[in-house]
């Protein structure tokens, strides 16, 4: 039953599409004039005082005639026109020539007379060359476009309006430039609008605005914001998920309405409160029912007030709907039986929104179990379908049979006139001749010549009959190919209305698989997420654990070195002191003496050796002082002969932690070693800079070097420990080595 309902409050949106589309035209065909058409009274006293002054009075004029015009004073409209046109083409300058021309030339089309459109268009082009103001040959351009989109000439009109616009850019300001180069625009917005082309429909939408706001007219800019909100709605149907797109078509909806309340004595047209507030309503039906309502109502009230049939119809039709969204059948039953009122009272008839209306209300019988009343309405649908269907029908066979005439009658017309020419011109041609023979010849030969120029000229009108038939047999067939052409287009529409509800058909049961995969899809996505994410911490884990193995590795091969040196060094000096001391013979004097001196200098290396062992342990320096300086006495101690160990110090505020010193020397330390026992260097830079909160620190030496990218530092066990200290310190390591060139190793380390 929604469905339904939706379907019948989509037939009167669009009939408010409609209604919104004839307005706009309206606007465009009388924007210009506007004022004219509620103050018309002021304007004939502007045209009557401006009577004595002829510039004056020509530039009244267009406004005055567009006014009369527009005013169902048609008579008097083409009067001014006859009155000025004449006055104005006796001008040196013809720009009011031009305009003028080009205001009769669309009344004429407004009155669907389309030859003397036609040929007053041409006069205005003629004109507009004997000028060069740009205002009016922009003007000019604007009528031939106005002319083309009429005459279903998209092309041709969509030139012309660009043609409009490049006059008008370049025109001088004036008190009507805005208005007419608005009314360029908001044509062009109107024609990519039915074109789908969203982008040039906005950018000349924004355009129109643009130019509404440098105008002190509340009408042009209450028409601004209603194109906006237009062109931005159309957006927002084909995608009505996109939120910020909704709010654009809210904030000009409410701009509109606000410009309307704020200038209500300025409006020209009561109905256009009610206009937007229809559009606002239909918004808000979708995510905000009380606002819905709020503006539905309040665009009954108004046309209620100014008695606008369609516009209460459409207030009502949001009302049932609203109303059955809360399962209120009887209230959504009440509306539409009022909306089908209004329509009744209506002289605009829309038989779309009539059979709209029997079908909801057959439909909302039905669901209330009323099945008599249910029939009755959709007894009064099928009536209806088929008198309007069978109407259509009539009225466009006569609509084609009529501008079928009536281009029968003028394509003859023109036939015939060339023929008439082309005739007289071959008689005056013959009759020169004849004359002239008779000069010359003034014998019985001049008769003889005399019937043989009448038997031509007998012959030239059996021509001219035998074409008449042939053409008439020709319109007769153009005019069968037509009506057949019209039929095949008609079983055409037929099967195409058929093919697009298969076609919705199938679009529902694909999206419906599509979310139910989408869903599925979904589910298994999260669970994957899952998964990784444990795989994460695991590794996360795992990493810890072989940071901290390597650190106690590390720690347990410094254990072992300091055995190692400890049982090979101090222990093997105490050894030999202790066995040059057993060996002294207590009565050899001299003896005892060389003995005693000998046992002191191992003692003495002994002590060199502990002290070795405990600087590499814990270097003193590094407690006591900073790493620079230890680093700094670390090279100079490793440097001899044919080794040169460099320290450089950029920045460095030695603002590490002690614990972190240690750590990194060690890993110089292990890196100068690597270098003196595996790279033969002649030289070795230790580089220590700080900045941005990192610690970088680089070893380079002038050694043979070694391929890094076959390196593994788990077999190796000297990188393996440099690594894990780097892990345990959240640093990083690059390596670059090139084979009998050296190698250069960079850290960089967090100092917090």
């Amino acid at each position: 039953m929604l469905i339904l309902v939706k379907s019948l409050y989509l037939t009167i949106k669009i009939k408010n599409l409609t209604y919104r589309f004839l307005y706009t035209f309206f606007l465009i065909i009388c924007s210009l004039f506007a004022q004219a058409q509620t103050a018309l009274d002021r304007l004939q006293k502007e045209y009557n005082n401006a009577s004595n002054k002829t510039t004056e009075q020509l530039r009244l004029a267009p406004r005055y005639a567009n006014a009369l015009f527009l005013n169902n004073e048609k008579a008097r409209s083409h009067q001014i026109l006859e009155i000025n046109i004449p006055i104005a083409t006796k001008q040196n300058d013809g720009k009011f020539a031009a305009i003028l021309y080009a205001v009769q030339a669309i009344n004429y089309r407004l009155d669907n007379k389309n030859i003397e459109s036609s040929k007053s268009l041409s006069l205005a082009k003629k004109y507009s060359l004997k000028t060069n103001d740009n205002e009016s040959k922009g003007y000019l351009n604007y009528a031939e476009g106005w002319i083309s989109i009429r005459n279903n000439k998209t092309t041709q009109a969509v030139a012309a309006f660009l043609k409009a616009i490049d006059y008008y850019e370049n025109s001088p300001t004036t008190s009507t430039l805005y208005l007419r180069f608005a009314n360029v625009v908001k044509e062009l917005a109107a024609i990519y609008a039915n074109m789908s082309e969203y982008q040039l429909e906005e950018k000349y939408s924004k355009q129109f605005l643009l130019l509404a706001s440098k105008q002190n007219d509340p009408n042009v800019t209450f028409d601004a914001y209603m194109r906006m909100g237009y062109m931005y709605e159309q957006k927002y149907v084909q995608n009505n998920s996109d939120i910020p797109l909704r709010n654009k078509v809210e904030q000009y909806y409410l701009q509109a309405i606000a410009t309307f309340n704020k200038n209500k004595d300025a409006m020209l047209n009561k109905s256009n409160l009610s206009y937007a507030a229809i559009n606002l309503a239909n918004l808000y039906t979708g995510f905000n029912p009380d606002k819905a309502k709020k503006y539905a109502e309040l665009a009954n009230a108004v046309s209620l007030e100014i008695g606008d049939a369609i516009h209460i119809a459409s207030s009502f039709g949001i009302l049932a709907e609203l109303a059955l969204q809360k399962k209120q059948h009887d209230v959504a039953k009440s509306y539409f039986l009022k909306a089908s009122m209004e329509i009744g009272k209506s002289n605009v008839k829309d038989h779309n929104i009539e059979l709209s209306i029997l079908e909801s209300l057959s439909e909302i019988s039905e669901d209330q179990g009323n099945y008599e009343e249910s029939l009755v309405y959709y007894k009064s649908y099928l009536d209806k379908y088929k008198s309007v269907y069978d109407q259509e029908k009539l009225n466009i066979t006569k609509r084609l049979e009529s501008q079928f005439e009536n281009e029968r009658q003028q394509q003859k017309y023109i036939k015939l006139q060339l023929e008439s020419d082309k005739k007289a011109q071959q008689i005056r041609l013959m009759d020169i001749l004849r004359k002239q023979r008779e000069q010359i010849y003034s014998n019985l030969k001049l008769v003889e010549e005399n019937q043989r120029e009448r038997l031509k000229f007998s012959e030239l009108q059996s021509e001219k009959k035998e074409q008449q038939l042939r053409l008439s047999k020709l319109e007769t067939q153009q005019k069968n190919k037509n009506i057949d052409s019209f039929k095949k287009l008609l079983t055409y529409k037929e099967k195409l209305n058929s093919y697009y509800i298969t076609f919705i058909f199938i679009s529902i049961v694909l999206i419906a698989l599509l979310l139910y995969v989408y869903k599925q899809r979904a589910r298994s996505m999260k669970q994957r997420d899952n998964l990784h994410t444990l795989a994460i911490e695991k590794e996360k884990q795992n990493s810890k654990i072989n940071t901290l193995t390597a650190l106690l590795e590390g720690q347990e091969q410094e254990r072992t070195r300091l055995a190692r040196d400890l049982h090979d060094g101090l222990g093997g000096l105490l050894s030999g002191t202790k066995l040059q001391l057993s060996h002294i013979n207590l009565y050899q004097g001299e003896m005892i003496e060389e003995g005693i001196s000998r046992s002191i200098n191992q003692i003495d290396s002994a002590v060199e050796e502990l002290r070795r062992v405990a600087h590499n342990l814990m270097p003193d320096l590094l407690a006591k002082y900073s790493l620079a300086v230890t680093v700094e006495e670390f090279a100079n101690r490793m440097s001899n002969a044919t080794l040169n160990i460099h320290t450089e110090f950029i920045n460095y505020n030695n603002s590490l932690s002690q614990e972190k010193q240690l750590l990194i020397y060690r890993i110089i330390q292990e890196l100068v070693n690597n270098a003196i026992k595996h790279a033969d260097a002649s030289e070795i830079i230790i580089q220590l800079s700080e900045e941005e909160g990192l610690l970088n620190l680089t070893v380079e030496d002038n050694g043979k070097g070694f391929d890094h990218h076959n390196l593994n530092t788990k077999k190796t066990a000297g990188f393996y420990n440099i690594e894990s200290r780097i892990q345990f310190l959240k640093g990083t390591m690059s390596i670059r080595s090139e084979l009998n060139i050296g190698t250069s190793v960079e850290l960089q380390i967090p100092v917090y």
